[in-house]
């Protein structure tokens, strides 16, 4: 089933060359069927590449899907064109007295920051306490994870020697759980990131599972059975090119950074590198929006009641 989000949203054009479904609001309102109702909150820097990406992967479940881009109230983004902001992203303040089937919220590039000095942490926090009752299911990214394992159970993201960066094969360690069905065994998952969450950490914490880990790179998505969220740490969700453009971007700033490792054929940054973790990523999202549907309510007003 394909995804509905605004007609000018830059991500639309990019994702109907790719051949992706997208669902016009007269063509929604015909089908006989509750779309998903999927709100994102987006913290990254350039904010129109990461809601393409999240598109990509909602668009491949096998239900409707309709997106809600918002961000925190008092933030101004420096990456993305004021326009872009005014014309298709709302306030958390504006939308929260709605309900949504599901909350994405993406990381940020602030992970080694301190949570309580982040500029709009207080209010991220009432955003987290805020999806307790107005969201049936969340999907948190990155330090976007990190943030909300440290709120609801107060689990801290620990400083790595250096950035942990390439494309590391993960351990798919429970296919019994409706998020995992059909992933294979091991997995090749994209990293970026200079923090981490320890196994040991969640000891004593008996309605969070780990459901992929990486010998290399470690924890890299955490379910909380009992509050319905995820916790992902890596990123499923990033182009082929992502890694490549990261990696530039730092070296054209003189930054101390290694290539990408696991990355580019024969670790060749002339060489295009080849994506082997697509498939698992739409499965990933697709098994999230199903696991949701499975117990969300029909109406959605009835959500945390």
């Amino acid at each position: 089933m394909p995804i509905k989000i605004p007609n000018d949203l830059p991500a639309r054009e990019t994702l109907q060359r790719e051949g992706v479904l997208i669902i016009s609001d007269t063509d929604a309102i015909r089908q006989d069927i509750r779309p998903m109702k999927i709100a994102l909150l987006n913290l990254m820097p350039k904010k129109i590449e990461t809601e393409t990406q999240i598109a990509r992967v909602l668009a491949g479940t096998p239900l409707q899907v309709e997106m809600t881009l918002f961000a925190p109230s008092g933030y101004t983004p420096k990456n993305t064109p004021r326009e872009h902001m005014i014309d298709f992203y709302r306030p958390w303040q504006e939308i929260r007295e709605e309900k949504f089937d599901g909350l994405i919220v993406t990381g940020a590039p602030i992970e080694q920051l301190p949570f309580e000095k982040v500029l709009y942490w207080d209010e991220l926090r009432r955003i987290f306490d805020w999806s307790l009752d107005h969201v049936h299911g969340t999907f948190a990214l990155c330090w976007g994870g990190q943030a909300a394992l440290y709120h609801f159970h107060g689990i801290p993201k620990h400083q790595l020697p250096e950035k942990r960066f390439g494309v590391f094969t993960h351990r798919v360690l429970d296919h019994t759980s409706l998020l995992m069905r059909g992933l294979d065994d091991e997995i090749d998952i994209p990293v970026s990131r200079h923090t981490e969450n320890r196994r040991e950490d969640l000891a004593g914490h008996e309605d969070l599972e780990i459901l992929i880990e990486s010998e290399e790179a470690g924890l890299c998505l955490v379910h909380d059975k009992r509050l319905r969220q995820v916790y992902m740490f890596n990123h499923l969700e990033y182009d082929s090119t992502t890694l490549d453009a990261e990696y530039r971007r730092d070296v054209a700033k003189g930054e101390a950074i290694h290539l990408p490792q696991h990355y580019y054929p024969g670790d060749d940054p002339k060489r295009l590198p080849v994506n082997t973790w697509r498939g698992n990523a739409h499965l990933l999202y697709s098994n999230w929006i199903n696991y949701l549907y499975q117990t969300t309510p029909f109406d959605v007003a009835a959500i945390g009641t």
